[in-house]
């Protein structure tokens, strides 16, 4: 479903919303959304609002001019201006600082941006791709986003289901990443037990598919024959959950 959404909206320019937990594929999806645009061979920057000094982060997202500012020896080219023609994903959307979403909201109505210490207008055109792994309404309610900022980057909603919800996707995703690892250690032989794959799908995956991928390429590294027998999952004793029938 989710993919068949992608495939469906990918050419438009419509802001797209991605939901889920951390590890459970934003990334992958927001990637497949781009590459399948038309903006594909144009650039795709990646954001974590999260990782971004508070005090920075309006030079980071919008650039800044010569001496607009301590520190600013340089013009710089912010990360909507890098990319221009492109896409723009900001992850983690909910942790930017409240006071500068009213600046976003108004890129995204006006297509045009400014950057720090100039009165020039830059043109915006990219395709926004937002992401978070909070409810946005609960962001909301504690005054973390913006009501009408949510409404505007969330065009098209894409909510991703936590690996505990689509346990029969496990095997896939193992098996995929048992030959990535197998490659790219030399273990190319190597294979799941029943063992492996009983354990695999009675653990909670806490950390999503993130997690699991962890535990796979640990596993090929870890195992002495081609025969991948048992899973070193960190915190599996606490962590066991078995599906409903």
């Amino acid at each position: 479903n989710i993919y068949e959404i992608i495939e469906n909206v990918a050419e438009s320019d419509a802001n797209i919303l991605i939901l889920g937990e951390s590890g459970t594929g934003k990334e992958v999806i927001a990637n497949a959304i781009h590459y399948k645009s038309h903006r594909s061979k144009q650039p795709f920057v990646k954001v974590n609002c999260s990782a971004l000094p508070k005090d920075l982060i309006e030079s980071q997202l919008f650039g800044h001019v010569k001496g607009s500012f301590t520190g600013a020896h340089a013009d710089k080219v912010g990360f909507i201006g890098q990319a221009n023609t492109g896409s723009l994903m900001l992850d983690e959307i909910g942790e930017m600082p409240i006071e500068l979403q009213p600046k976003l909201l108004r890129v995204l109505q006006e297509k045009v941006y400014y950057r720090v210490g100039s009165d020039k207008p830059q043109d915006a055109d990219f395709r926004l791709i937002s992401a978070t792994n909070r409810d946005p309404f609960e962001a909301i309610k504690d005054g973390n986003l913006r009501e009408d900022l949510y409404y505007r980057i969330n065009t098209i909603e894409i909510k991703i289901p936590p690996l505990r919800e689509r346990m029969e996707d496990i095997p896939m995703l193992a098996e995929h990443f048992l030959q990535i690892y197998g490659e790219k250690y030399g273990r190319k032989d190597a294979s799941f037990a029943q063992a492996a794959y009983d354990q695999m799908l009675h653990y909670n995956w806490r950390g999503n598919v993130r997690e699991l991928q962890n535990v796979v390429e640990r596993a090929v590294l870890l195992s002495k024959s081609g025969k991948i027998e048992r899973m070193d999952i960190p915190g599996a004793a606490s962590g066991v959950y078995v599906p409903e029938e």
